[in-house]
């Protein structure tokens, strides 16, 4: 019988190439472009892209201004998350408010009580990019995530009006990325798009990384919507049917209160999440986000309006 060879995740060349791809998206990005910017959200795969950039770039000062587009109802604990680290990193963070663009009249908030501000930050981050000229914006997003996101370049190219047509792509032969754009259009850069959740757990556990708590497994004040179990929180009022109830859970993603769904888990270390995603037959958006439920295309008609 032959012997099952196990590797070590600090010695895993998986988890090595797909770092170094990573890196060098990076800096060919810090190459090509005037004024890039890094999403960051405070979830996990930001996480990991905030740690690629510190080692793409070390000792030098860290090169991006960093944003988060907040839609006023996100979790606290991710908030206090984002403000802690770019404190460490001593980074310039740039907050784009759906609160403030709201409280400034050009956006109309929706009511009823599946109302979300979710589809309201692709006007915000494409008001953001402008007003700041940003001509590179750095994502976290991965290919595995949703179909959508499958059909992304690396260099992903937005037109003027921060709009996404997949036929109207580059293409990427041996790793060479063309950047070229005009004035007033924009490319969105995913340096994870090769990663897997899997993968990126992985590359937690092996950098040591600090994560939200919400990660890892808690009691909770939920309830059950459309299959999902949702936070009991004040932006998403319940339905007449609907009755809150403690479940222990956590989060796979990291996204709006009114749409991001916990999971029933019991593991509170990350070596246990490991062990759950590599048995997990649901992608974490299929089970944890409502705003991809609405139809099949849900993701893809918000991207070719501009969101990320």
């Amino acid at each position: 019988m032959t012997a099952q060879v196990v590797i070590p995740v600090d010695h895993d060349p998986g988890l090595d190439q797909l770092e170094a791809e990573a890196i060098f998206i990076l800096r060919e990005v810090a190459a090509e472009f005037e004024r890039p910017a890094l999403l960051f959200s405070g979830g996990k795969d930001s996480i990991v892209l905030l740690r690629l950039a510190e080692k793409a770039f070390w000792p030098a000062r860290f090169p991006f201004t960093v944003m988060h587009v907040d839609t006023g109802h996100n979790f606290p604990e991710v908030i206090e998350f984002r403000d802690r680290r770019i404190a460490e990193l001593k980074a310039r963070l740039v907050v784009a408010s759906v609160q403030e663009a709201i409280d400034e009249g050009w956006l109309q908030e929706e009511r009823g009580p599946r109302a979300s501000r979710n589809r309201l930050q692709t006007p915000v981050l494409l008001a953001a990019i402008a007003r700041h000229q940003f001509d590179a914006a750095i994502g976290g997003a991965r290919r595995d995530e949703e179909k959508a996101r499958a059909k992304e370049r690396v260099f992903s190219f937005r037109d003027e009006f921060g709009q996404w047509d997949p036929r109207n792509q580059r293409p990427e032969l041996w790793n060479l990325y063309n950047g070229l754009h005009l004035r007033g259009e924009h490319m969105r850069v995913f340096p994870l798009s090769n990663w897997t959740e899997l993968d990126v757990w992985r590359y937690i556990a092996r950098e040591g990384l600090e994560i939200p708590s919400i990660y890892f497994a808690h009691e909770r004040e939920v309830f059950q919507r459309d299959g999902m179990l949702m936070a009991v929180n004040p932006y998403l009022p319940m339905l007449p049917h609907e009755r809150p109830f403690v479940e222990t859970v956590r989060y796979r993603t990291v996204g709006d209160m009114t749409c991001t769904a916990a999971i029933r888990s019991t593991a509170r270390t990350v070596q246990e999440i490991i062990a759950e995603v590599a048995t997990a037959r649901v992608t974490e958006r299929g089970a944890s986000r409502a705003d991809d439920q609405f139809s099949d295309a849900a993701m893809e008609d918000r991207k070719r309006e501009g969101y990320f």
